[in-house]
């Protein structure tokens, strides 16, 4: 674990990515939370997918921390949690291809999000989309107004 002797900030996200259609204009919305206060980030792509958002809001989010954290990331994408926790490891020792010997999918994204995470000790956190939880609920309709505030 890197940082291992000093104590990091401790910094809180969650994150939602959205689409209308996949692919089709698409939105992602990420709240970070340290010490109580909250900063909330938002932004929109005009022909994306589903996971090309739930991978964004992860990188925008990490990208906003400006030193190494104890982070702990919350996402209803298992795409997201998984790929980062189960699935990487496997995709690095095989030269970034699936089980089908295929190129993943999303590569550049999934490298960029890696070398962010490489940063900070992050604990990805998988949680239940449309469970109530309020920061997930919040994340999920603050990216899907970016999609109709940018659509008319």
């Amino acid at each position: 674990m890197k940082n291992e002797n000093k104590i990091l900030k401790e910094v809180v996200i969650y994150c939602d990515g959205s689409c209308k259609g996949n692919p089709g204009p698409g939105g992602w919305a990420a709240i970070l939370i340290y010490r109580g206060k909250r900063k909330i980030l938002t932004g929109f792509a005009k022909e994306t997918t589903n996971n090309i958002m739930e991978l964004t809001c992860a990188i925008k989010a990490l990208e906003k921390l400006k030193e190494p954290c104890t982070v702990a990331l919350y996402s209803d994408s298992t795409y997201l949690v998984k790929g980062m926790t189960e699935w990487m490891q496997n995709w690095k020792e095989k030269g970034w291809k699936n089980s089908k010997k295929k190129q993943i999918k999303n590569l550049e994204l999934w490298q960029q999000l890696e070398r962010l995470a490489q940063k900070h000790n992050i604990y990805w956190q998988w949680l239940k989309g449309h469970e109530g939880h309020p920061e997930n609920e919040e994340c999920d309709r603050l990216a899907k107004y970016q999609i109709k505030k940018h659509i008319k």
